[in-house]
């Protein structure tokens, strides 16, 4: 026996050794140290606002697995009650970490604590469970309201100091979520989704998880928050409210970085009303198809950075939101002090997006040296009347885009809720003739909004900027871009835009359209193949634009009545 206890002995102290001999030293974790304070002093470089630095969340260094805990990683096994234990130990222990190893871990949502670092490793898969009925009902925001959901996945509110890194997975099952469209799946992908149950639309145009979706669905009018009030009414309901994949509101110091988010029933990440958030390293992917499937909507937050991310997802990919109409308004939140660098876009609704869901306001934004390969549109602004909200200081340079099928860049305060991609049995309402209508609180502004170092090839068209009647799309400017595109440039109730060293390439019909348009300077290379006239000028409204081009006058169609207000440089 005391023979065998000091063979343990030594085989503990074996191992002691050989871990402190893997233990980095301070001279060897200096010089990653100093390249990561060099990757965030860099994002910090030429920025056009003042800002605070973003505080990064830090964790004590106790530790422990799940698997201490009895989880079991066969994708069987329900591991929430193991999960739990594991952070409350941490938690209890004043934080630390808590690692998923590699494996396959079934479980329920999530529940995030303060000072938490919940690091999934390499080859660690984080299954959600397709049993709905473990997600409780709350009331939260969704779309911008406050209603009732379905508790999400990951979920945390009030934390502060938190985290989730490591290179692992965390797939929110989202199949069993969504609705689904017939038009948006292969024959083959239709039939067995068919073969899975759930119900189809009256038409048989749209599948559904459940009957009970199909009837709330026909209810909603709001988009997808349902039009109840009672607790009770939204718990019969309850296959219908299906959650974001991450939600974490009213949290200070959060942390993503590194995993992948994948396949989330709705959104899915949702800082919401969140305060030094950081998201880099990430992977965020949802199928192409999936019913509202944005890849981050981050909203009401203040002192964020988006860097190194890839998304590719089935709605908006970058998103900015600040609550809608009067629950946004009441809220009074904006989004503010944001710098997003480094991102690729592959699919989705919108490479960087604001709104629609604008009513408490953004300002203080930083976009640059991104890339959107196919995405729906590049540079995506959309509100409409009733929001209300001032959109505002969005500077935005070093963005390049490729097969863009609608605009390269696109301002839209007319937003009806329809994709960019029109589907079967919409209309494109853009450029509808509209009479003005009072300016109220429910107005939305969008001002002072800069771009350059802009290159688009190949998309639908070069741009669209349309602001309301009443109330401009105001003071925007493009500088330095070169726009290949099948159409050109259209301007709709505009009051200060300026193109300046602009190319634009364009191979069908007018390339320029300014409509009621204000004070507009365009100082741009016009390579048109289609039909003259190349720039119209119309509109009552229309007066002081400014043409700086290499067309001659005869190619460009101004009425009679407007001659005066259109100058010749």
């Amino acid at each position: 026996m005391k023979l065998k206890k000091n063979r343990i002995l030594l085989a503990a102290l074996a191992l002691s050794m050989a871990g402190v001999a893997c233990q980095p030293t301070q001279q060897q974790s200096a010089p990653t140290e100093l390249a990561q304070t060099s990757e965030m002093d860099a994002l910090y470089e030429g920025l056009e606002f003042d800002m605070p630095r973003v505080q990064e969340a830090s964790f004590p260094d106790y530790k422990v697995s799940i698997a201490d805990f009895g989880a079991i990683g066969d994708g069987l096994v329900d591991n929430s009650e193991a999960i739990a234990k594991a952070i409350d130990d941490v938690a209890s222990n004043g934080g630390g970490t808590v690692v998923i190893p590699r494996g396959l871990w079934l479980t329920g949502p999530i529940t995030m604590k303060s000072n938490i670092n919940l690091h999934a490793a390499a080859g660690a898969l984080v299954l959600f469970s397709t049993d709905k009925s473990v997600y409780p009902l709350i009331e939260t925001s969704f779309e911008g309201l406050d209603t009732y959901r379905l508790t999400s996945p990951i979920n945390g509110k009030g934390l502060e100091n938190i985290a989730i890194t490591g290179t692992g997975t965390f797939d929110g099952n989202g199949q069993v979520w969504r609705a689904v469209k017939k038009g948006k799946m292969s024959p083959s992908q239709w039939s067995k989704l068919l073969k899975s149950g759930g119900v189809l639309s009256d038409n048989g145009n749209t599948w559904y998880p459940s009957q009970a979706y199909k009837d709330a669905n026909a209810l909603t009018k709001n988009f997808n928050v349902a039009p109840f009030e009672t607790r009770e009414e939204f718990e019969a309901i309850r296959d219908f409210l299906r959650p974001v994949m991450l939600s974490l509101v009213e949290c200070n110091k959060v942390l993503l970085d590194g995993p992948t988010f994948q396949n989330s029933p709705a959104w899915n990440l949702h800082p919401l009303m969140c305060e030094n958030v950081i998201l880099r390293n990430l992977n965020i992917r949802n199928p192409w198809y999936s019913q509202n499937g944005d890849g981050l909507d981050l909203e009401s937050c203040k002192n964020a950075l988006v860097y190194n991310n890839t998304f590719d997802v089935g709605d908006d990919a970058i998103c900015f939101k600040s609550g809608k109409d009067e629950d946004g308004r009441k809220r009074g939140m904006p989004t503010e002090n944001v710098i997003v660098k480094n991102n690729v876009v592959y699919h989705g609704h919108g490479g960087f997006v604001v709104g629609s869901e604008m009513s408490g306001g953004m300002n203080n934004v930083h976009v640059s040296n991104c890339t959107f390969i196919g995405t729906d549109t590049g540079l995506r602004f959309k509100s409409t009347r009733g929001r209300g909200g001032v959109v505002e200081n969005i500077y935005i340079s070093n963005i390049d885009m490729i097969n863009i099928p609608t605009e390269a860049i696109r301002f839209n305060l007319f937003y009806g809720g329809q994709s960019p991609v029109l589907e079967e049995g919409q209309e494109d309402k853009m450029g509808t003739k509209a009479e003005p209508v009072p300016v109220t609180e429910e107005t939305p502004s969008f001002r002072n909004i800069h771009m350059k170092n802009i290159t688009s090839t190949g998309s639908k068209a070069a741009a669209f900027f349309m602001g309301l009647p009443e109330m401009k799309l105001q003071n925007v400017t493009l500088e330095n871009a070169m726009l290949d595109a099948e159409k050109g440039i259209t301007m709709v109730d505009v009051d200060g835009i300026t193109l300046k060293n602009v190319k634009l390439v364009n191979r069908k019909g007018t390339s320029v359209v300014i409509y009621n348009g204000a004070n507009v300077d365009i100082d741009a290379q016009i390579e048109s193949a289609g039909n003259e006239p190349i720039v119209k000028v119309l509109g009552a409204e229309t007066k002081a634009v400014s043409l700086k081009t290499n067309l001659e006058e005869g190619q460009v169609s101004v009425s009679e009545s407007l001659k005066a207000e259109v100058t010749f440089q």
